[in-house]
């Protein structure tokens, strides 16, 4: 079962709404959704907590950009006494069409770079991992700048739905197995 939740974003009032920033969003929805209050901030992360008897159920969003996100997971499982293999790190993915959802147990960065600073920190590639399809990139674009725009207007029902599912999705993942989580909503995701 996930004990920790991490949403990744970019920091900074500029990149709400982006692609890059749909980790953000589903974790912001959980967190309303368990009705938390934020925690005092750290260095190198927000967070908010839930008791659920002997277990700590923790959600957080790294403060640092994107690229290094693997300092906020290293100082995150320091001060929590989890394991990768505890954490679900939320992240968007322009490899996807968008509103498309798939979670995994381990794999590849596939090009993200903040997954790739997840693994180069923590030494591993397994740890869960949520990715939310944003849509694919188009030649005539550079990807950096894709991932830092917003949703057209005729995306936005589509990206709202899938951070909808994917709040939900964590939501039964707190409470179940990852295999149960996969079972369920991978056949069918979004």
């Amino acid at each position: 079962m996930i004990s920790l939740l991490v949403g990744l974003g970019n920091i900074g009032e500029r990149y709400n709404g982006t692609r890059h920033n749909v980790g953000f969003e589903v974790v912001e929805k959980v967190r309303q959704a368990l009705k938390l209050s934020f925690q005092p901030p750290t260095e190198t992360y927000d967070w908010a907590v839930q008791e659920r008897g002997e277990r700590q159920i923790i959600l957080a969003w790294p403060k640092m950009y994107m690229n290094h996100s693997g300092l906020a997971a290293r100082a995150l499982l320091q001060d929590t006494d989890l394991q990768p293999s505890q954490m679900l790190f939320v992240v968007d993915d322009f490899n996807l069409p968008l509103g498309r959802i798939r979670i995994r147990q381990g794999g590849s960065d596939g090009g993200h770079k903040g997954l790739a600073s997840m693994i180069e920190v923590l030494e591993t590639e397994d740890f869960p991992r949520l990715r939310l399809g944003i849509g694919q990139v188009s030649d005539n674009i550079d990807a950096v700048d894709f991932v830092l725009s917003r949703f057209e207007k005729e995306e936005i029902k589509s990206a709202e739905k899938m951070i909808d599912t994917a709040a939900e999705m964590v939501l039964f993942a707190i409470d179940h197995h990852l295999e149960e989580v996969m079972s369920r909503y991978n056949v069918n995701p979004a």
